[in-house]
């Protein structure tokens, strides 16, 4: 007999205007390296829960949605009643610049891109997922196997992603994870104990502020990118496989401790990622969280840190020993919520230390110690939970070191803009009638750059400035 699972108390969850609304699909796109779809049809399908509930817009979490994924992605209506999509397998499929458009100020060279597109001014597929997330099992636990260790499964939950690269033309693993919670009282405090195994270090993370979860949510594959960035910025993400456990304590601090190994060569090769000249972490490296949220009525405030320590063998070569990489992160997060308007202020810094002893005798690098540091500012705000307007700062600067960075100065500075107008047509009556749980996000989104690869002008030697680089890019993203 199908029966509602009681959903986990959320303190002070502001009345999220719409929860009448149909259930819709809502996820995370990536930059890749370092974005993904983080929410899926198949979530909101195993809820019975309305995309506004939580996300605002899609893919940026509200307390009750860091809640749902706080409880292992598990939390669930199970009335096919009142939730028809209760006994459905939680599959979803996302295409994301379907079409998108890419025009740069000025066309890229000839070798810059896939030989099939043009310098500039090119139509593709961005790319296209298909996913496996919620319970473990779906509705289908006690059946195929019984009452007790169905109960077990469901407290099991999994976000698996394939993606199809529209540009590169291959597919991959994308962010993959498995995690299980349970809520507990321990010495006169509430606590949610989980435990998680992913293959992107901040995966886990509840607040859309650390490197995993961050906006811009979705770029264009095809437009020119600043090529440094701290090593928990993305630079393991897909290559390494790391286990952790975490714990809320009293709707109030968040800690979440792992550690992360490289996976062989020809385990990456399999998934579809290429190892050629990463860097293979030499044991465990481990990853922290901290962080502080309060909400209250319609405010929510976060400020955390976070960190990751490092030694690795430089594009996998072990012959002259372990550079070394300590990266810590401070960050911050402001959310309200009414009827009409919702507002999210977000901020991110990342410092990385770099010991590169190895590095240096292997050739690829001129100095044995360097820093590097980015950061952003960003803001979101959605009105009638239709209409949505993003802008966001920011700036990566770091020591000169002509080798590590192929950059016409040997510095790795960047700065810039990144401002994106988006319409959710179906955000409050659902998809068509033909497939209610489904969404549509057109954006228009723009990216100025005052410095890139190292400065603002004549960046890699060839008459090429950091604004010939600034990239319009129009995009659909459909889910269902």
């Amino acid at each position: 007999m199908n029966t509602i699972l009681p959903l986990p108390a959320v303190a002070s969850v502001p009345r999220v205007a719409g929860q009448a609304l149909p259930r819709l699909l809502c996820f995370l796109a990536l930059f890749v390296l370092a974005h993904t779809a983080q929410a899926v049809p198949s979530f909101a399908r195993q809820t019975g829960l309305a995309c506004a509930s939580c996300h605002s817009p899609f893919p940026q979490l509200t307390p009750l949605g860091r809640r749902f994924k706080l409880g292992g992605y598990t939390m669930a209506n199970t009335d096919p009643l009142a939730n028809p999509g209760a006994d459905l397998m939680p599959l979803a499929v996302m295409l994301e610049g379907t079409p998108g458009f890419t025009h740069t100020s000025k066309a890229q060279a000839e070798g810059d891109l896939p030989a099939r597109f043009d310098g500039n001014d090119n139509v593709a597929v961005n790319q296209a997922s298909l996913f496996y997330a919620g319970r473990l099992l779906g509705p289908y636990a006690e059946a195929l196997t019984n009452k007790a260790v169905g109960d077990v499964l469901d407290k099991i939950g999994v976000f698996v992603q394939a993606t199809w690269d529209g540009i590169e033309d291959s597919w991959s693993w994308d962010n993959v994870e498995a995690r299980a919670a349970t809520p507990l009282t321990l010495a006169g405090h509430d606590l949610v104990v989980g435990t998680y195994v992913n293959n992107n270090p901040s995966m886990g993370d509840l607040w859309n502020t650390t490197p995993a979860w961050s906006f811009p949510f979705a770029a264009s594959g095809l437009a020119p990118a600043p090529t440094a960035a701290p090593l928990l910025a993305g630079g393991l993400s897909q290559q390494v496989l790391g286990f952790g456990t975490y714990a809320m304590v009293d709707d109030l601090l968040y800690v979440d401790a792992g550690a992360y190994s490289t996976l062989a060569a020809g385990t990456q090769r399999a998934f579809g990622v290429d190892p050629t000249g990463e860097a293979r972490i030499d044991g465990l490296a481990p990853y922290w969280r901290l962080a502080l949220e309060r909400t209250r009525g319609a405010h929510s405030v976060e400020l955390g840190t976070y960190g990751l320590y490092a030694s690795t063998y430089p594009q996998r070569d072990a012959s002259r020993g372990t550079d070394h990489f300590t990266d810590i992160g401070l960050d911050a997060q402001y959310q309200f919520f009414s009827a009409l308007h919702d507002l999210t202020l977000r901020a991110n810094w990342l410092h990385e230390k770099q010991t590169l002893g190895a590095s240096q005798r292997l050739g690829l690098a001129s100095n044995r110690g360097n820093t590097l540091w980015n950061a952003s500012f960003s803001g979101a705000y959605l009105y009638d939970k239709t209409y949505a307007a993003n802008v966001q700062y920011f700036v990566t600067a770091g020591s000169r070191d002509p080798l590590l960075y192929a950059t016409n100065s040997g510095a790795p500075d960047a700065n810039g803009w990144v401002f994106e107008l988006d319409w959710l047509p179906f955000n409050k009556a659902g998809g068509p009638s033909f497939w209610p749980m489904s969404n549509l996000k057109l954006s228009l989104q723009y990216t100025l750059y005052g410095r890139f690869d190292g400065s603002a002008h004549n960046y890699d030697g060839s008459g090429r400035n950091a604004s010939d680089n600034d990239t319009l890019y129009l995009s659909a993203w459909l889910s269902f």
